[in-house]
């Protein structure tokens, strides 16, 4: 079984006009919503590669309910939390003729220690030995930085295993509860370790010795970099044309988790999600990646 759990959610509306400019009335040619945050992106794809995960985490008031509806739509099952906030809405204006995009995102609602607690009543119910969880995405107001270090304990207690995609504080301080996987990007690599110039290798040595037992880090076009033999490696990216990168990190997430679920190695798990990213990088809007484009990547694939 895998379990996304996604603590803020959002509702992303993405707004297309044929050119962005300030302080001057933009008129959007195309609208579009999905149900936005990382685990439920994961969940999305992993549908789209034929696996039907459990989407987990913290739903709030009208918005919170259109993500459930949403969801139940496309056939995913939905297990979550309710708070008292409305659930956030993300903003994206693309520019079509110019090949830009601004995307603004809510800071989302506070959830108290109430609802924080009801969240791990539920993980401790469903956490059992094999499974894998994804823990994705930023922490919402009122909960502590810790949170998800506490979330680790208690799946991988249970003899479960965790994929964590999140950066900052949060991510130093779950690290030291010993994830199975880790997968930020350069960017949030560098940052937890305080050095902007780290290339991947080393920011993947120093990740490891905070306590995770396997790192990923996301290159970009620049391909996927992991550890490998007390070391690193790296596997480019398939060529592209690329026309939306959103969500292709969330893509290779959950690439990543059906991978390893089936009992591949690191390295085959880094070389499938690598393709569900550029097929989803490949695709305009916030469309995902689809099975037979995963596969046709990875025959083009060394």
């Amino acid at each position: 079984m895998i379990y996304t759990l996604t603590l803020n959610p959002a509702v992303d509306l993405e707004l297309t006009a044929s050119s962005l400019r300030f302080n001057e009335v933009n008129r959007a040619t195309d609208s579009r919503k999905d149900c936005g945050g990382k685990g439920l992106n994961v969940s999305r794809m992993l549908k789209n590669l034929g696996f039907v995960s459990t989407a987990m985490g913290f739903t709030g008031g009208k918005s919170g309910e259109w993500i459930k509806a949403q969801m139940d739509s496309l056939g995913i099952a939905v297990d979550f939390t309710p708070i008292a906030g409305e659930t956030r809405t993300n903003v994206s204006f693309v520019a079509a003729d110019e090949g830009n995009h601004i995307k603004v995102n809510d800071p989302g609602p506070s959830v108290s220690q109430g609802e924080f607690d009801a969240l791990l009543d539920r993980v401790r119910e469903k956490a059992a030995a094999g499974d894998w969880w994804v823990l994705a995405g930023s922490l919402p107001q009122g909960v502590s930085k810790d949170a998800y270090g506490r979330l680790v304990e208690i799946i991988q207690s249970a003899g479960g295993h965790v994929l964590l995609d999140t950066s900052g504080e949060a991510l130093r301080l779950a690290a030291a509860a010993e994830p199975t996987l880790v997968k930020p990007n350069l960017e949030e690599a560098q940052e937890i370790l305080g050095d902007a110039t780290l290339p991947a290798s080393a920011c993947i040595e120093q990740i490891c010795s905070l306590g995770p037992k396997q790192v990923v880090i996301s290159l970009g076009k620049d391909g996927v970099a992991f550890s490998a033999d007390g070391g690193a490696a790296t596997i480019s990216s398939p060529k592209i044309v690329e026309k939306n990168p959103t969500g292709a990190g969330d893509s290779l997430v959950a690439g990543l988790v059906f991978s390893l679920n089936r009992g591949d190695s690191l390295a085959d798990a880094v070389r499938f999600g690598a393709a569900c990213g550029a097929a989803t990088a490949s695709l305009p809007g916030t469309e995902l990646g689809s099975l037979q484009q995963v596969n046709d990547l990875l025959a083009t694939m060394q």
